[in-house]
């Protein structure tokens, strides 16, 4: 039965992920985290960090990684963890696929039709408050720790927060590289 679900809310999140992987976390969170409850969300951060790290778009590595502990955590096996992962990642994609042979036929055509420039003006800003969102949902207690808890562990995480935004925004250090720092720069704080 998972297996129909984790299809459903994938197709549906690959039908309305406007804006690209990223966009598309917010959307996944509220189906996986808060929805269903398949993982919770320290899971889903671990995950959103896997899927940034692996190479591929965020989206589709986000929907193998929960398709396969969603499916782990509801007691299957392995073998149908796998499974589950195939099915979340198929489920993801294919909208896209279906949208972009309908859509790959007429957009050459019509691209410069004041209708269509008009849509695109409309979905532009949709897509950047899509991405704020994703942002937003990254902005959470697993990730920053909570003040009142554990200050220092929170105050960590701001400066490599911090560190991690200039690092990559002013003074353009590479993102791979800037990923190793933060992670050693975790390891040896925390």
């Amino acid at each position: 039965m998972i297996f129909l679900y984790l299809f459903y809310t994938f197709f549906k999140i690959g039908l309305f992920g406007f804006g690209g992987g990223y966009a598309m976390l917010s959307l996944i969170q509220g189906e996986v985290v808060t929805r269903y409850h398949w993982i919770n969300a320290g899971e889903f951060t671990d995950i959103v960090a896997i899927s940034q790290m692996t190479p591929g778009p965020i989206g589709i590595n986000s929907a193998t990684y929960v398709g396969y502990t969603a499916v782990l955590n509801a007691g299957y096996s392995e073998a149908f963890a796998v499974f589950g992962s195939i099915v979340a990642t198929f489920a993801v994609v294919f909208p896209s696929f279906i949208l972009m042979i309908a859509i790959s036929k007429f957009f050459l055509k019509y691209q410069k039709h004041p209708a269509v420039e008009a849509v695109f003006s409309g979905l532009r800003p949709a897509v950047v408050g899509l991405l704020a969102a994703a942002a937003l949902v990254l902005m959470n207690k697993e990730n920053f720790g909570s003040y009142k808890v554990d200050w220092y562990q929170f105050i960590i995480s701001i400066i490599i927060f911090l560190a991690a935004f200039f690092g990559t925004r002013k003074y353009k250090i590479n993102p791979i590289l800037m990923i190793i720092l933060c992670g050693l720069a975790g390891f040896l704080l925390y």
